[in-house]
């Protein structure tokens, strides 16, 4: 539903999946792991949790604030299904929103995923998780920009996914995003993704009653969520948010979400 339209909010309760902190470090392969290994040694906690419906509040949430924010932002891309239109048209599309929103000076694009179970692609993710840590966030900028890496690192950079609907309104699986404020790090776990050449981390999340959930009921294709994935200032911002779908006991039987994310990395003027 567009931002300037009047809505009513929907706050409910859901089963949301965390991760129990384990002795090993939590590990998943992409690929067939060695003999007598699992292919996912952590251990799913779920816990019920009272997601609050940010509409008509969404200007109170802000990146540096919440570690989210909605956005207004239509697109002119036809076929979400075109990878040729995405690479093409859309990655230039979200780069420039990025640039002119967060007033970056450089934002490159470096993968998406695009989401329907109802055509065979990938679903929903249920896991409570955030995209990147510490370590593997630089680790992106010098997988993609190799040469530039060095100099790019001396000064603020983040990673900002980009969430659109590819059909709205968005009633399976909406996307749950927590407030930065309600969290410490010591709530992340390191997760490694294990593929055939490389050995990726990400976080999962141990359980905390104090976390405060949010989502926006009935998102559009003309609105896109940016998230928080990781940003480099240590000066009090939010660095981060975690997310994930969730099953939405207010529209039982809804049509698969169809979504995209977009994945950026975003360099910011020295002193910003």
């Amino acid at each position: 539903m567009p931002l300037d339209v009047a809505v009513h909010p929907q706050t409910l309760t859901s089963t949301l999946h965390y991760l129990k902190r384990g002795a090993e470090k939590p590990a998943s392969y992409r690929i067939e792991p060695p003999p007598g290994v699992p292919k996912w040694n952590g251990i799913d906690d779920p816990h019920d949790v009272t997601i609050e419906d940010g509409r008509g509040r969404e200007s109170e949430f802000s990146l540096d604030r919440n570690g989210f924010a909605l956005i207004k932002a239509p697109t002119a891309v036809g076929d979400f299904y075109s990878p040729e239109e995405i690479k093409s048209f859309y990655y230039p599309e979200v780069e420039r929103l990025v640039r002119d929103k967060l007033g970056a000076s450089r934002v490159f694009v470096f993968d998406h995923n695009v989401r329907n179970a109802g055509r065979g692609l990938i679903g929903p993710s249920r896991q409570v998780h955030n995209d990147h840590t510490v370590n593997s966030a630089p680790r992106r900028v010098r997988d993609h920009l190799g040469a530039d890496a060095d100099e790019l690192l001396k000064h603020r950079f983040g990673i900002v996914n980009v969430w659109r609907p590819i059909r709205g309104p968005v009633e399976d699986s909406p996307l749950a995003l927590c407030d930065a404020r309600s969290f410490t790090d010591d709530d992340l776990i390191a997760s490694d993704l294990v593929y055939a050449h490389v050995r990726g981390e990400t976080s999962r999340v141990a359980y905390n009653p104090t976390h405060r959930w949010y989502y926006f009921s009935e998102m559009q294709t003309d609105e896109v969520l940016f998230i928080r994935v990781h940003d480099s200032a240590n000066d009090g911002r939010a660095r981060l948010s975690f997310h994930t779908s969730f099953e939405n006991p207010l529209t039982p039987g809804a049509p698969p979400r169809e979504s995209i994310e977009v994945r950026t990395l975003v360099f910011f003027p020295p002193g910003a």
